[in-house]
């Protein structure tokens, strides 16, 4: 939450415009404000819901980490479909089960949301 309120308040420091005519603090400014409101609801949900042990594997801590490592650098030197492609698959061996064809199937959904984004937003993302 303390994060959020730096970007959003740091986002005021510049024209903020509108919907219609975006400035330059508009989304910083709506995007600290979204992660603030999520930290609101996630305290105060945290006073209703029974405490539970965080069970941390240092394994899956390293493969979420390779995965995203590898992801960047596979993005940067080859392209961001073999990106996704790794990430999954690497991440995948996090899983309690290991299913080919559940990665397989996230990987397809994320490289749709990838071509959406390049299509739709307009965004440069390398994805061959």
């Amino acid at each position: 939450m303390a994060i959020s309120l730096v970007f959003g308040i740091a986002a005021l420091r510049h024209r903020v415009g509108d919907f219609s005519n975006a400035g330059p603090g508009l989304f910083p400014l709506l995007i600290g404000s979204l992660l603030f409101l999520i930290g609101v609801l996630t305290v105060v949900r945290s006073r209703f819901v029974k405490p539970e042990p965080i069970d941390r594997k240092v394994k899956n801590i390293a493969l979420v980490l390779l995965g995203l490592c590898g992801f960047a650098a596979i993005s940067h030197y080859l392209n961001m479909i073999a990106a996704i492609v790794f990430l999954v698959f690497v991440v995948g061996f996090g899983a309690t089960t290991y299913s080919v064809a559940r990665n397989i199937k996230i990987a397809a959904g994320l490289i749709a949301f990838a071509f959406m984004f390049r299509n739709l937003l307009g965004l440069n993302l390398p994805l061959f």
